[in-house]
């Protein structure tokens, strides 16, 4: 799987992440398919409330608001646009999924939503404004695997 970060994406990233400063910060991504299997983050939600400095839960009230409007805007072309899955900051850890991680991305996949497949963006704010990232496909019923991010 390919996933596109645009600049803009980054940019809105980079100035979410420095007003968090220390504090863990989230939110679901939303995503265009491009092609199968490639896809590009569209927009993102950020919950700047709930987290810790090690920690992070989102608020899903919020974020279903996001979506609604996310899906509003592209005139609900669900096979187009749509979910793709979460994000979340480690200010002062490395851009790798944790255990917790892990567990809630495998718990979201194998629930009942019927989500079949989402991954996990996790970013970092280095020096010069530079963001390290990772991303992390979780699929029903598979093992987590490495995405390839585009820029």
């Amino acid at each position: 799987m390919q996933v596109d970060i645009t600049d803009h994406i980054k940019d809105k990233l980079r100035r979410s992440l420095r007003s968090a400063g220390h504090r863990e910060i989230g939110g679901v991504l939303m995503g265009e398919q491009i092609a199968p299997g490639h896809f590009r983050v569209v927009d993102f939600s950020v919950d700047d409330k709930t987290g810790g400095r090690a920690h992070f839960v989102r608020s899903s009230e919020a974020h279903a608001e996001a979506l609604n409007a996310f899906f509003l805007e592209t005139d609900h072309q669900y096979g187009r646009f749509n979910y793709l899955g979460e994000w979340h900051s480690h200010p002062r850890f490395s851009v790798t999924p944790s255990a917790q991680d892990v567990a809630s991305m495998i718990d979201l996949v194998e629930g009942e939503r019927g989500i079949d497949f989402a991954v996990l963006l996790i970013v970092r704010l280095r020096w010069w404004r530079r963001i390290s990232c990772s991303c992390t496909l979780f699929r029903r019923n598979f093992n987590p695997s490495s995405v390839d991010i585009l820029e």
